[in-house]
């Protein structure tokens, strides 16, 4: 079994049982209460050069895996008891995850900073409720009024907030270590957090987490400086890595998600489309916008699949949950139209690499079967020291938005068919693609005759292409096209709006039907 799925198909089954409590509970009980004698252990000055020297020390060493914790409850609902029963919280409103025996068994250390000096957290009596002497293996961030969390940290490396709706869904990781590579992708772990609590001021949230990062392959240090706002949340992150030894393949700003179908695969049970996130979005060096909706490999070949989207001097790319319209979804438990989009936008100049996307069939909502981060052409050298700087944006809205916004039409939908008039005989071996763009622009939309669709599809495998304004629903234009996939020297294909002699939309790459 892939490595990705195993891990995946666990903390997603047990994160979506505890975030449907979040919503039923819980208040703090008569808010921060002081924290007991003997919690921390003595102050120990902490800087950003303190973690990384850190870091670096932990590389030179060595990889020793952590054992599991002896405290580590055994079942789900113990997990669900300590996790979200009456308990006390950390400065900034933290609650701790227990360790579980199987998933998320190893503790992490975790300390409280304040003024430059660290302690360390050494007793977690009152922290779980009335249930002492149990070892934390992550944090989750609640709401000041305790309703909810709003950001959480629990297994490996990942992380991942919601996004101004109320629901979690993608992740974030702190790095990729030969992710899609068969047998050999490595999930390092935060060992220790260093949280220091900023306070609130405009309706602002503002917490930095710093995080000890260490594997087989990697060990690392990342400074997160996390704001919560009403529509959302960002992190802008500094990390000083330091490779053990080479590695094949290292994704920077990585993140994984889900896809089961969406509305071309035909695939529902009473629910329309069932996704985290619907596509991949990336803006080039050059500012050339690209959109790639996702798939699922289960509903075509069958086998796992890496797209690798050259990147030079990334903008920016994230996976997003584009369609937020609650009726293409009609699901009233999961709530997949609130689900949040995640963007990367990077803070400095990477230099050349690609945008990677990696996915794997999956025939359950509950497993993350997607992956995407960016890859440098500089090889990943044992010894060789790599910084870098970015920006995540976890929210619900569109996150290129403002960017050339007179000429980004958007693509909101994809749709297929049989070749061939509707209604009529279906042409053999031909594809009928519909995708229609929408732009924010406010007056009417350009009639379709000023509008030319783009496409790399050769006149051997196009049989019709036409374009059209969606009557009735402001600017929205419809390009159909007949494709006959035996005659495309690659299995995808692409394609944007031109109005003279400049790009209206972004450029969609469509993944072909056989």
């Amino acid at each position: 079994m892939n490595d990705t799925r195993a891990c995946s198909a666990l903390s997603r089954r047990d994160a979506s049982r505890l975030i449907a409590l979040l919503t039923a509970t819980l208040a703090l009980p008569g808010g921060l209460k002081a924290a007991p004698a003997g919690r921390y252990g003595p102050p120990s000055r902490f800087t950003w050069d303190v973690l990384v020297e850190r870091a670096r020390n932990t590389a030179r060493r060595p990889y020793t895996p952590r054992p599991p914790s002896r405290a580590a409850v055994a079942d789900f609902d113990a997990h669900v008891r300590l996790t979200f029963g009456q308990a006390e919280a950390l400065p900034g409103h933290v609650r701790l995850f227990p360790t579980r025996m199987g998933i998320a068994q190893q503790a992490v250390g975790i300390n409280i900073v304040e003024n430059g000096q660290a302690r360390a957290l050494v007793d977690t009596h009152g922290l779980f409720g009335d249930h002492g002497g149990v070892d934390p293996a992550g944090f989750r961030v609640l709401y000041p009024d305790g309703h909810a969390d709003w950001l959480a940290y629990l297994g490996a490396s990942y992380f991942r907030a919601e996004g101004g709706k109320g629901q979690y869904g993608l992740s974030a990781r702190a790095v990729g270590i030969n992710t899609g590579v068969d047998h050999s992708e490595e999930f390092p772990d935060f060992t220790d957090f260093w949280i220091e609590d900023k306070g609130s001021a405009g309706g602002q949230d503002r917490l930095i987490i710093s995080c000890l990062l260490d594997g087989p392959s990697i060990a690392g240090a990342f400074e997160m400086d996390t704001r919560r706002m009403a529509d959302g949340m960002v992190q802008d992150i500094r990390a000083a890595l330091f490779p053990r030894r080479d590695i094949a393949r290292l994704g920077l700003a990585p993140m994984t998600s889900m896809f089961l179908y969406g509305e071309s695969d035909h695939r529902a049970d009473w629910r329309r489309e069932v996704h985290d996130s619907d596509g991949l979005a990336i803006i080039t060096g050059t500012g050339e916008r690209i959109w790639y909706p996702l798939s699922n490999p289960e509903w075509s070949v069958k086998h796992p699949t890496t797209n690798a989207f050259r990147a030079d001097h990334v903008k920016g790319f994230g996976l997003l949950q584009r369609d937020q319209d609650f009726d293409h979804y009609q699901d009233d438990m999961s709530w997949y139209n609130r689900r949040p989009s995640l963007w990367v936008e990077p803070l400095g100049d990477w230099g050349a690499g690609a945008v990677n996307l990696f996915a794997f069939p999956s025939i359950s909502e509950t497993v993350d079967n997607i992956a995407a981060w960016w890859m440098s052409d500089t090889p990943a050298r044992a010894g060789v020291r790599r910084d870098l700087a970015y920006r995540l944006h976890w929210n619900a809205h569109e996150p290129m938005a403002g960017t050339q916004k007179d000429q980004n039409a958007r693509c909101i939908h994809v749709f297929t068919g049989p070749g061939g008039v509707p209604g009529g005989d279906p042409i053999a071996g031909v594809t009928r693609y519909v995708i229609d763009f929408a732009s924010d622009v406010p007056g009417s939309p350009d009639p379709a005759n000023t509008i030319e669709a783009v496409t790399d599809v050769p006149p051997s495998a196009l049989l019709t292409r036409t374009v059209r304004v969606i009557a009735g629903q402001g600017h929205r234009w419809r390009v159909t096209m007949d494709v006959r996939a035996a005659s495309l020297p690659r299995p995808e294909f692409r394609l944007f709006l031109k109005r003279g002699p400049d790009a209206l939309s972004e450029t969609v790459i469509i993944t072909a039907k056989s």
